[in-house]
């Protein structure tokens, strides 16, 4: 059985957000301050062997001197800091437009 996480609730990923996002969480102390966590899975079928992207952004991932990294966590992992961090959510709506576009450029690369 292929496991899919649970989305975050409506309340922080508003109508326009897109499928593709599975949680939005903010750190305003790290210079990565916005991560985004996708959900269509990287690797595995399974909790114990699923990974899922995600990207660390601060507000201008595009400038020469901004944070745009991509990384992979466990499903395991992202379940215990979702638990762990459930305060930090972020509301799509709330994203600076360049974290926005960068979302959406790395959802329609997924799809090509």
């Amino acid at each position: 059985m292929k496991y899919i996480p649970r989305r975050a609730s409506k309340r922080f990923l508003d109508s326009d957000c897109p499928d593709g996002v599975l949680w939005i969480c903010r750190h305003p102390e790290f210079a990565d301050e916005f991560t985004v966590y996708y959900r269509k899975p990287v690797c595995g079928t399974t909790f114990a062997d699923t990974a899922f992207g995600y990207r660390g952004m601060s507000e201008f991932p595009f400038h020469p001197q901004g944070v745009g990294m991509y990384g992979e966590i466990s499903a395991y992992d992202l379940a215990r800091y979702r638990r762990e961090n459930y305060r930090k959510s972020c509301k799509w709506s709330d994203l600076p437009r360049d974290v926005k576009k960068c979302v959406l450029m790395d959802l329609k690369g997924e799809a090509e």
